[in-house]
């Protein structure tokens, strides 16, 4: 048979509807992974700077918290320790 190609190594090359050969450079289109992997890395770099900045607001201006206040018994026990003795004993 006439019709019976040989390539060898090379790859045939692609031809549209139209009958025009398509060539390496026309079909080069996004890669999907790297336009994911883009958006994914975006996403989560504007998390991270969000919540840095969210974090750099809060320090400027919320109010440093409140401690516990302690207990009498606490108090009464450090001052024992102190060697200073409550009053009424």
């Amino acid at each position: 048979m006439e019709d019976d190609f040989d390539f060898g190594d090379k790859v045939p090359p692609a031809v549209n509807r139209m009958g025009n050969v398509i060539r390496d450079a026309d079909a080069r289109g996004f890669n999907p992974g790297l336009i994911v992997l883009l958006v994914v890395g975006g996403l989560l770099l504007a998390f991270l700077a969000g919540n840095y900045a969210l974090y750099m607001y809060a320090q400027k201006t919320l109010p440093p918290k409140k401690k516990k206040p302690v207990s009498k018994k606490k108090m009464k026990r450090e001052r024992l320790k102190q060697g200073i003795s409550a009053p009424g004993e």
